[in-house]
């Protein structure tokens, strides 16, 4: 496991189980027999497994529950099979509003590499409840048409599965769906039934709304092995004002720091409402209940400080991308607002964190302030642009500049092409230098 502060990661003892600690964190939605998995995870050490399907280059801040989900339980004394579905992939899951587009085998594969990555960073894979890998492609690969209809397909009714939810709202929508999105439960279930024969896993955890796929394979193991084995199913996370949590400005909030940045990740977590901070600790990071309702009377006594949001924001990001990078976006935010030295940034660092200001290229011979502010938006016009550098309200890289003929010098521009002008206190952009 790599370097990060998952190394000091412990579950809070203050709960008599994990169980009542994943209860108290608002992490069990729907289970199997209550009683008889509390039982279970209480008093033996047992072999779980979590899925995700290579629909795309990244995890999403969604599978991130499901990732903390693997570890508490880990850390509990239990023993994690995180599943990358190289068959299931190929087909993915049913959605609620249309068929999915199939991805070619090459960019599958290439996909289940990524995710693999991913969720390792959240796992041990030493000790006495070492983590295991897995790729449902090995035993999917290896059944025939026959043998999937004779072996498994016929434990399966139909009238069962189109009761599941999501498939019953597919089948009523115009869209309908196809026998290969419809198999897809059968798929999942014949997981359980291998991982259970090889493994002996009798837990399969995963979203809610992944209900209908989870109790498939319980069902299966039942009916092929006669054994009785478990399933829990994570809420869905919204936010306390209704709407869906999980993205921002429509897009999803990706762990892979090339599909969101480090920095757009803090922000996402620093904009936390007050209201749902406290549930946001529960769930995504590993603090204690004591830590939490301390993180929690500073949000309702002293809500102007933010220190919530700011613990979240560092916390999780973090545990996604480690130590090191969030201290950078850390010094980037307080450099932007001159409380750092921006020349200290990396250029990579510099770019996430301006990408959200105006943006405007010039040509090195467009270094003069009075172009540069209008190029950027800061003026509306060349006179504005005299009358805030003789007032002196231009900065360039948190240094202010005078004079009407001010310009920026070569050796001002941060890795040779970039500044970040101001006008006030408050209104800011990027210039950027490019040749002709």
């Amino acid at each position: 496991m790599s370097t990060s502060i998952l190394e000091t990661q412990h579950n809070d003892d203050s709960f008599e189980n994990i169980w009542q600690e994943l209860k108290w964190r608002g992490l069990v939605h729907v289970s199997t027999d209550e009683a008889a998995l509390e039982k279970a995870l209480s008093e033996e050490s047992v072999n779980f497994y979590i899925g995700y399907d290579p629909t795309a280059a990244s995890l999403h801040l969604g599978h991130l529950v499901q990732l903390l989900t693997m570890r508490r339980l880990q850390l509990a004394g239990h023993n994690p099979f995180g599943l990358v579905g190289g068959a299931t992939g190929l087909i993915g899951d049913p959605r609620q509003t249309s068929e999915r587009v199939l991805n070619s085998r090459d960019v599958v594969e290439g996909w289940v590499e990524k995710l693999r990555g991913q969720i390792e960073r959240f796992l041990d894979f030493k000790g006495d409840h070492a983590a295991q890998m897995v790729n449902n492609l090995e035993w999917t690969s290896e059944l025939s048409a026959i043998d999937f209809l004779r072996e498994i397909g016929k434990n399966f009714r139909v009238g069962t599965m189109v009761k599941k939810e999501i498939v019953a709202k597919r089948l009523n929508s115009d869209e309908g769906i196809s026998y290969t999105e419809f198999s897809y439960q059968i798929l999942q279930g014949n997981d359980y039934l291998e991982l259970n024969r090889r493994y002996g896993v009798t837990l399969q955890c995963g979203g809610s709304d992944q209900w209908g796929n989870l109790t498939s394979g319980t069902e299966l193991v039942r009916k092929v092995e006669g054994a009785h084995v478990h399933a829990l199913g994570t809420p869905l996370i919204t936010n306390s004002d209704g709407t869906k949590f999980g993205k921002s400005e429509g897009n999803a909030i990706w762990l892979d720091p090339q599909m969101c940045t480090p920095y757009a990740f803090y922000q996402f977590w620093l904009n936390t409402a007050d209201a749902d901070v406290a549930d946001r600790f529960k769930v995504f990071t590993f603090k204690t209940r004591d830590e939490i309702a301390e993180i929690q009377k500073s949000v309702e006594e002293e809500p102007y400080k933010r220190l919530g949001q700011k613990t979240l924001a560092y916390e999780v990001t973090a545990l996604v991308h480690g130590v090191e990078a969030t201290e950078k976006v850390i010094a980037a935010s307080e450099a932007l607002f001159g409380k750092g030295q921006l020349a200290d940034l990396d250029e990579d660092t510099l770019v996430a964190a301006t990408a959200e200001l105006p943006h405007a290229v010039v040509t090195p011979d467009q270094l003069d302030m009075i172009t540069v502010l209008t190029e950027t938006g800061l003026s509306e016009s060349k006179s504005a642009a005299r009358r805030t550098l003789k007032e002196g309200g231009a900065s360039v890289n948190n240094v202010k500049v005078q004079g009407e003929d001010s310009a920026i010098a070569a050796l001002e521009l941060l890795h040779g092409k970039y500044a970040v002008v101001r006008r006030g206190k408050k209104n800011m952009a990027v210039v950027e230098v490019r040749n002709s």
